[in-house]
């Protein structure tokens, strides 16, 4: 036996935290994550208490503050967190509601019909989270204030002056003890108050950066102002801006089933992809859920009866599916719903099952109605409805071309794939290198027992202007797939990705660090998020970055990835005898370089693309539908993102 297991084990090593310590403990059972996500989660659970009180119809202003020092400031027009004698907890409400683990006012459903905090534990965890929390209460003619460090009050609750405002006024430091990151991003913050702005119509929000002045030293750099009065019909135009509209106004549906608040607006594109985007209570359900269902029965089930009643299916002799109802779909679908079942507080997919019958319902008549007044649109929308079935049809035969071509042996590859020695996939990797010139060097710097080499010729196809048996027609792509060994459909799901036989576990997109590099990036992120997203979402796919110079003085020499690199190493090798090669491209590489900079698991920087928030995606895609497609910066920095690049 060994010593560990001579160890007693008695009522002793049983630990119970008290009050707020399980927060500090298990923080991302509370918030998802310590990283960048939960600490931007932190502003969204104090923001919420705001639109609860907006929903609640006592609040119709909020201001977020971001502050020098990297702390957050939230204050609201509402009535003020109650500040007098909790008669249980024998100490005042403020502070019950500020130190307690669900306490709060969305229990009571004569407070909140509706609330996005249901759980009661998001403002506390906040304050445990936190180094420093200050609260304000302008409440009665009073200001009342409390303070906290690490969830622990430093004083009761006191007055501390009068005002003839109401509302509350939060702000906190995240603790940098418990957060691995602690700088917030603005464009982070901005994205869901405007989220915000248009789910809750009416209500004015403000989001502010105090931590960059203009010259003046008084004016911020960086303010935006969000109000909107139609909403969701608002929202869908910001979404859908880089879009061709098939219809002049939006679809807009708004109505109340089973006491359950319910609206939604959506409107076809010429696209050809589906953009749903699901909210419970101000909160994005990203993983869909009860409402999304409903309304995708409901959308379903309507428009097949109109399209047989005009006659239309008749004629086109087209086999129709759900999916077909909704190719260039874009919808925002918004429920309030009083008791909502999350999976977990970061709350991402809503499980009521009764929802699913009241969005169906609502959807089901008010979209009737609209079709039967709108005859000109409804044919437009079956119109689209057809041929995405022709489209699927072509697709479906091209992906049987694809498969049949697709022999995984040698004799089967595409003619320029340099193939590694290798059969084991978990230790394969393969590079798709921008032109015949940098893929010549690639080939000779590589590991051939492990790393194979695709030079791509030229840009690939946008797949996100083409339907998609255009794309499986293309050349390129096809040659991505044979080499990839991957195969579309399986006896689940006919349009999902087929990983059984995926030679490689590192798929490396490598070009040149310049704009027809990132170009070549976008379309090829592009490319596999819309058609390969299992390879994303099981960590296989990866950008290499190339450095940017090589700084030389005699023998030294440094490769600078970055601006700063560069100056440093300037600044080390002095003011004589220095020589700068900036690389435009990786074909003026050559192979050892090339091998030491980007290739060799030892030496290079490769970026992992994960898929953080599906429901956004269109935002990155719609950029594509122009001319100007944006560089790789746009995806490692736009906010509203469906990949998250980590470095």
């Amino acid at each position: 036996m060994s010593e560990n297991q001579n160890v007693d084990y008695s009522a002793s090593n049983i630990t119970v935290l008290e009050g707020l310590e399980a927060v500090r403990v298990r923080p991302a059972m509370y918030i998802g994550d310590v990283n960048e996500r939960g600490l931007h989660h932190l502003v969204y659970e104090v923001v919420d208490n705001s639109i609860d009180e907006a929903l609640a119809g006592f609040c119709s202003k909020i201001d977020v503050h971001i502050n020098e020092d990297n702390s957050i400031t939230v204050e609201d027009n509402g009535r003020g967190i109650p500040v007098d004698m909790h008669e249980k907890e024998h100490r005042s409400a403020l502070e019950v509601v500020m130190t307690v683990l669900h306490a709060g006012g969305k229990f009571n459903k004569n407070s909140y019909k509706v609330s996005g905090g249901l759980h009661g534990v998001g403002v506390s965890c906040v304050n445990a989270l936190s180094d420093h929390m200050i609260v304000n209460v302008y409440r009665d003619g009073k200001v009342y204030q409390q303070e906290y460090s690490k969830g622990k009050p430093l004083y009761a609750v006191k007055e501390v002056g009068v005002t003839d405002k109401r509302g509350t006024k939060i702000t906190f430091h995240p603790d940098g003890t418990i957060f691995t990151v602690t700088e917030y991003k603005y464009d982070t913050l901005l994205d869901r108050m405007r989220e915000l702005a248009y789910l809750n119509k009416g209500i004015e929000i403000n989001i502010t950066d105090l931590r960059e002045m203009k010259e003046d030293g008084v004016t911020p750099m960086r303010a935006d102002h969000f109000y909107s009065e139609k909403g969701l019909r608002d929202f869908i135009s910001y979404l859908d801006e880089n879009r061709e509209k098939l219809m002049p106004e939006a679809i807009y549906i708004e109505g109340e089933r089973k006491g359950i608040p319910i609206e939604i607006a959506m409107q076809y594109n010429t696209g050809y992809s589906e953009n749903l985007h699901s909210y419970v209570n101000n909160i994005n359900t990203h993983e869909g859920g009860t409402h999304l269902a409903g309304f995708r029965s409901g959308l379903t089930r309507t428009l097949k009866a109109y399209a047989d009643r005009s006659g239309l299916l008749q004629k086109a002799k087209v086999e129709i599916t759900g999916d077909d109802f909704r190719e260039g779909l874009t919808a925002i679908i918004s429920v309030k719903v009083a008791e909502p079942q999350f999976e977990g507080q970061t709350k991402t997919k809503l499980g009521n099952a009764e929802v699913r019958g009241a969005v169906d319902e609502a959807v089901s008549e008010m979209l009737e109605n609209y079709l039967e007044e709108h005859p000109n649109e409804a044919h437009t929308i079956v119109d689209k409805v057809i041929l995405a079935a022709r489209a699927r049809q072509a697709a479906r035969k091209a992906r049987e071309m694809v498969q049949r071509s697709n022999v995984f042996s040698s004799a089967g590859m595409p003619g320029k794939l340099a193939d590694c020695q290798s059969n084991d996939p978990a230790e394969c990797e393969i590079f798709f290198v921008e032109g015949d010139s940098a893929g010549g060097s690639a080939k000779q710097g590589r590991d051939r027992r492990f790393q194979a080499i695709l030079p791509l010729r030229g840009k690939i196809l946008n797949v996100e202007k083409v339907m998609r048996h255009r794309a499986f027609e293309s050349e390129a792509i096809r040659d991505i797939y044979t080499a990839l060994g991957v195969t579309v459909g399986t006896p689940e799901d006919p349009q999902a990705l087929n990983l059984s036989k995926l030679r490689y576990h590192k798929v490396i997109i490598m070009t040149d660090a310049d704009v027809d590099g990132a170009h070549i990036d976008t379309l090829m992120l592009t490319f596999f998020f819309r058609y390969m997203p299992e390879l994303i979402e099981n960590g296989y796919v990866y950008l290499a970055t190339p450095p940017l110079y090589l700084v030389k003085k005699g023998n030294k020499q440094v490769y600078c990835w970055t601006e700063d690199d560069r100056e440093r190493a300037l600044l080390e090798f002095g003011d004589k005898g220095i020589h700068v090669q900036r690389y435009k491209g990786l074909g003026e590489m050559n192979s050892d370089q090339l091998r030491d900079t980007t290739m060799d698991p030892e030496g290079r920087q490769l970026r992992q693309v994960t898929i953080e928030n599906a429901a956004s995606a269109d935002r990155i895609f719609s950029l594509l539908m122009g001319d100007d497609v944006p560089p790789r910066r746009a995806f490692i920095e736009a906010n509203a993102t469906y990949a998250n690049i980590d470095a």
